[in-house]
């Protein structure tokens, strides 16, 4: 099944607008979600050198009808939400297609994944429209790709880091540089890297690590404790 990476221009009306561009600083993950005909229910990671003011615009927007802390620390708060205007979700519901998480939100822009037949893709195009949400197609990896395991603009995030240092000891590039040399914030950046170190440990994990119940099991079988003696 197609796998498509999109941009998605959120409404200038709505809270998630409003408060991400007012608070360019911080950094909106969306975790987990589940809309309704009216509400959407969301579990959000925030990230900013200062967390309050971010905190105090989405208590103070009306389309928050209530926030809840539930873990914090250092410049970093995952709080659940319901709002009024769900709009990405309620497309994402009314084509069926399910968005995976988690979704990075930006300065009033959101960057998704998700799998879906070409059909729900154009239906989700056409909620968009509905909704008033422009949107930006990424990538989109085909059946006949099953084994691309990095997308386009994440492999070469990842070669340029391996090119620039970033992974050498001692590390011969910043983050910082690392993001001026591809020309993404750094935010963006980070995130990117983040998933695609995390798919390529995956990847690794699964074709060259034994399971931990296979060596358990290893241990445990009458062969091995034969050879102990």
């Amino acid at each position: 099944m197609p796998r498509a990476e999109l941009t998605v221009d959120l409404p200038e009306r709505t809270w998630i607008h409003q408060v991400t561009t007012t608070h360019a600083d911080a950094t909106f993950r969306v975790l987990a979600t589940m809309p309704t005909d009216d509400v959407g229910f969301a579990l959000v990671e925030i990230t900013a050198p200062e967390l309050e003011p971010a905190i105090r615009s989405m208590v103070e927007n009306p389309q928050i009808n209530d926030i809840e802390p539930l873990q914090q620390s250092a410049g970093r708060v995952v709080v659940q939400i319901e709002t009024t205007a769900p709009l990405l979700l309620l497309s994402a519901q009314a084509s069926g297609i399910p968005i995976e998480p988690p979704v990075l939100i930006r300065e009033g822009t959101a960057e998704i994944e998700l799998r879906a037949s070409h059909d729900r893709l154009s239906t989700l195009g056409e909620e968009f429209d509905r909704f008033g949400l422009s949107y930006t197609v990424e990538a989109v990896h085909e059946d006949t790709e099953p084994d691309r395991l990095l997308s386009q603009r994440q492999a070469e995030l990842l070669l340029t880091a391996v090119e620039c240092g970033y992974y050498d000891t001692p590390r011969e590039c910043s983050l910082t540089e690392l993001a001026d040399a591809v020309g993404l914030a750094k935010s963006t950046c980070s995130e990117t890297l983040h998933r695609a170190e995390g798919r390529v440990i995956r990847r690794f994990a699964e074709q060259h690590l034994v399971p931990r119940g296979d060596i358990e099991a290893q241990t445990d079988s009458p062969t091995m404790l034969s050879n102990r003696t």
